[in-house]
């Protein structure tokens, strides 16, 4: 007698769905930030549903996260059909597209397309300097624009700041706690050392030190790569990172602090600006102001304003022109 063979597909599975959560979707799943923000978002106990999103490789990716035995169930999508479907219904939007920087290029330049066309699409329903700005103008343009629900990620320079001051200090990075403000890109990233804690002293060649480094922390991994790619294991770490203080704010947490680069109205004349925000239910709840700034910074802030002020135009003429 011949013996019956069953094969069982995974639609049929009995488990259709996973514990009550957060519906996360990553859009450029695939990248080289994106692969290891999966991970990350997968893992992070506060997300029940996570949809992998690019127009290259998904399938592989969404695999191969989905094979962890922790945490969300995966989804994956692939290509520009199935955007509108990755988006759905989603709680927290993640956007690490882009193209590696190599030796010479600004973020500016390999980000400003990429994002383009994935916000044309989400606006159906975070970034650097110019990048928030073309968010916002997208969202204006659909009649969807929501100022305190766009973040632009600059975790990445308070996580350096953290660590670079650390070092100097021979403390754990854990116990550093560093106040950049301003954007993300060169000198318009602004350590307030004055603002340290522990409270420290820093003689002027270490602020002078560790301002520079700070600033210039992005390309100092692009050159270590020597070109072969940007920072894109640190990069999704703080992605990871801010994605979580959104998570707890929107489930209610109170006093959620994080750096943020926001649509700003209180700390400076500037439309946009990265400052500590607190995150809750709607989004950015509530900004902060800087704090009394020494000389040092205040030249450092009107450098900052004013590179600031060129990028944020630059992102609203690159979707008015």
């Amino acid at each position: 007698m011949e013996e019956k063979k069953t094969v069982m597909g995974r639609e049929n599975c009995r488990g259709k769905g996973g514990k009550a959560g957060f519906k996360v979707a990553i859009l450029g799943a695939a990248g080289g930030i994106g692969q290891s923000l999966s991970l990350l978002m997968k893992m992070n106990p506060l997300v029940s549903l996570l949809h992998l999103y690019d127009v290259v490789n998904a399938p592989g990716v969404t695999a191969d996260v989905s094979h962890m035995d922790t945490g969300a169930v995966v989804k994956g999508f692939l290509g520009a059909k199935q955007l509108e479907d990755a988006l759905k219904g989603m709680d927290l939007v993640i956007i690490p597209a882009g193209v590696p920087r190599k030796p010479g290029m600004t973020r500016e330049m390999t980000s400003l397309k990429s994002m383009l066309g994935l916000l044309r699409h989400y606006v159906k329903g975070n970034p650097v300097n110019s990048t928030v700005a073309i968010a916002a103008e997208v969202f204006k343009k659909a009649g969807t624009y929501d100022p305190k629900k766009l973040l632009g990620v600059t975790t990445l320079d308070v996580a350096r700041a953290n660590t670079f001051v650390a070092e100097v200090l021979g403390l754990d990075p854990r116990e550093v706690d560093v106040l950049v403000v301003g954007g993300h890109a060169g000198v318009t990233i602004l350590p307030l050392l004055s603002q340290v804690k522990p409270p420290s002293s820093f003689t002027p060649s270490e602020i002078e030190y560790l301002t520079n480094r700070i600033q210039n922390g992005g390309t100092e991994v692009v050159e270590a790569k020597a070109g072969a790619g940007s920072a894109t294991l640190s990069m999704a770490y703080a992605a990871a990172k801010f994605a979580d203080a959104c998570l707890r704010g929107l489930r209610g947490d109170a006093n959620v602090i994080e750096c943020s680069f926001v649509a700003s109205h209180v700390v400076t004349e500037l439309p946009f600006f990265a400052t500590k925000v607190r995150l809750g239910r709607i989004g950015a709840e509530e900004e902060y102001q800087l704090g009394p700034l020494n000389e040092y910074e205040r030249v450092g802030l009107e450098k900052a304003k004013e590179e600031l002020a060129g990028s944020i135009q630059k992102g609203v003429d690159f979707i008015r022109k």
